[in-house]
């Protein structure tokens, strides 16, 4: 058995005071959720969603899943009973199919709007100039079952640190912008969703309040 609750543990113990935990366990089994989940960790992250209904059947249903991977909107429907969070929303059209489908379940769902940042073309996301239009155009306004509670990005696959900060903090600096136009009353609007297992100690000197952590807590993918 993989050492699941002392990897978390130890990353628990890195993390600066007020900073979410998403513990990514796509592509591992449910024991090692059910170790994770013994160990006191409760949100956890999923990119596929029939893997996810399956988990959220088989595991205690207290446990927050966010929906963490591309999104396609023929899938809305399928996660939106049971999904505390979608962290990747990365158009108007996702927005309006996530408000249509929660509707029926009469749920709200809090999402995140994904940026593209990072100087990569296999990155999903919106860039900032197309994150701008969104927001300005005001449609998600009068959405009423969804309830955007910040951002969402990837750095760069890359070694070179400064790079990679310089990217966390372009993000911050966005969030800041947004957050003074559109959200300045809502204190809702509160999460900057950035940093991996690879650089979520950059991450956090750069003001990030939610990390996604799933290889050093669960190993290389089992499946």
């Amino acid at each position: 058995m993989y050492p699941v609750k002392e990897n978390l543990l130890k990353v628990k113990q890195s993390l600066h005071e007020g900073i979410e935990l998403v513990a990514v366990s796509k592509f591992h089994p449910k024991e090692y959720i059910e170790e994770a989940y013994a160990a006191g960790q409760r949100i956890f992250g999923e990119s596929r969603e029939q893997e996810l209904k399956q988990k959220h059947q088989e595991l205690p249903q207290d446990i927050k899943w966010h929906f963490i991977g591309h999104l396609q909107t023929n899938k809305v429907k399928y996660i939106v009973p049971y999904v505390s969070m979608i962290e990747a929303v990365d158009s108007i059209r996702l927005l309006r199919e996530i408000e249509k489908q929660a509707a029926k379940v009469e749920r709200v769902i809090d999402v995140l709007l994904e940026l593209h940042i990072a100087n990569e073309d296999t990155k999903s996301g919106m860039t900032l100039d197309e994150c701008r239009d969104l927001l300005s155009e005001s449609e998600w306004k009068s959405m009423s079952h969804i309830r955007i509670r910040g951002i969402m990005m990837m750095a760069s696959n890359v070694d070179d640190e400064n790079q990679i900060r310089q990217e966390f903090i372009t993000a911050a600096n966005f969030f800041d912008e947004i957050k003074a136009k559109y959200f300045a009353d809502n204190g809702e609007f509160s999460v900057r969703s950035y940093g991996m297992s690879g650089d979520y100690m950059i991450a956090q000197e750069c003001r990030s309040t939610m990390v996604r952590i799933g290889t050093t807590i669960f190993g290389p993918r089992v499946y």
